[in-house]
């Protein structure tokens, strides 16, 4: 379904999959996920007036350079070329960057390095299923366009008999740098409080690998942000079941430069823009996302 970047000029009627609008190649091989099977069609096309708030040297090369970790199915992931960045948010910001008169071109890399990506200047922005914390805020500013919690996956039956709120000694899968690398350290320090013993985090670079290793039996169980859970238990049902319900739901964040305050303006006008048309519900609809829709795109709320 993707292929070469299209021009600009002849991605304003865009079909299902937005990232074949501006969307690189990418260099780095990577799990891929499946992308989703809906074909409702959204039609968007550039605003002027939004244009217009796009800073001088984004508008004037015409792209917008966007750093993700494509390893986080159904949001961002490879597609089966194994270089192609697609998935729920490359949809959304790629009508955002419509919107907005830009390409876009995405980059692949680590999670744990994409904000020293945005303040490095090596991204214009940084599109990750970001959840929005004040740690993050004091480093970029972050631009909410859709809400999320935590979901716990075990495989189908619960064998180990793994209880969230009592997983002490048990192995635990978990991506590097997400905000449940934070929640598992909380839950690991009551059990040695308790005298028991604390939860071994299997902490894995990728959301891939941490969704392969319990499905290979090498964790009793997992927790990821939850369209990501849901997701591969929807994927792998016949192995993985979610375990409890969802819980700390938080907005998710575009990431911007800390001093790029009107790239972010713009960012959130956009958001309002393609919720306005339709365009924001009929891509979170084509994902299975509508859940997690949100009516208040704010700047570091």
């Amino acid at each position: 379904m993707r292929r070469a970047p299209l021009a600009l000029a002849a991605c304003f009627a865009l079909t299902t999959s937005l990232a074949a609008c501006g969307s690189d190649s990418l260099e780095d091989p990577g799990a891929s996920g499946s992308s989703s099977s809906a074909t409702e069609s959204v039609d968007v096309k550039t605003d002027d007036e939004l244009a217009a708030m796009v800073p001088a040297e984004i508008k004037e090369k015409g792209t917008i350079s966007v750093g993700s970790d494509a390893s986080y199915a159904p949001n961002e992931f490879l597609a089966d070329d194994g270089k192609t960045v697609e998935g729920m948010d490359v949809d959304l910001f790629d009508a955002v960057a419509t919107k907005l008169g830009l390409e876009t071109k995405w980059s692949n890399g680590g999670f744990d390095t994409l904000i020293a990506g945005i303040s490095s200047g090596k991204y214009d922005v940084s599109v990750s299923s970001f959840t929005i914390n004040d740690e993050r805020k004091k480093q970029v500013n972050m631009i909410s366009y859709f809400d999320a919690g935590t979901q716990w996956v075990t495989t189908k039956g619960n064998p180990n008999k793994v209880d969230p709120d009592n997983a002490c000694g048990m192995n635990i899968g978990v991506q590097k740098g997400t905000v449940q690398v934070d929640d598992l350290e909380a839950r690991s320090k009551k059990c040695e409080e308790a005298g028991e013993e604390p939860i071994k985090s299997v902490v894995e670079q990728e959301q891939s690998k941490v969704t392969t290793s319990l499905a290979s039996g090498k964790v009793d169980a997992m927790l990821a942000d939850s369209p990501i859970a849901l997701y591969a238990v929807k994927q792998q049902g016949d192995t993985l079941e979610a375990l409890g319900d969802i819980y700390d739901s938080a907005p998710y964040g575009i990431v911007v430069p800390k001093d790029q305050t009107e790239l972010a303006d713009a960012i959130a006008e956009a958001l309002k823009s393609i919720q306005e048309d339709g365009t924001y519900e009929t891509i979170l609809k084509n994902w299975g996302n509508e859940s997690g829709a949100i009516d208040d795109f704010a700047v570091n709320p």
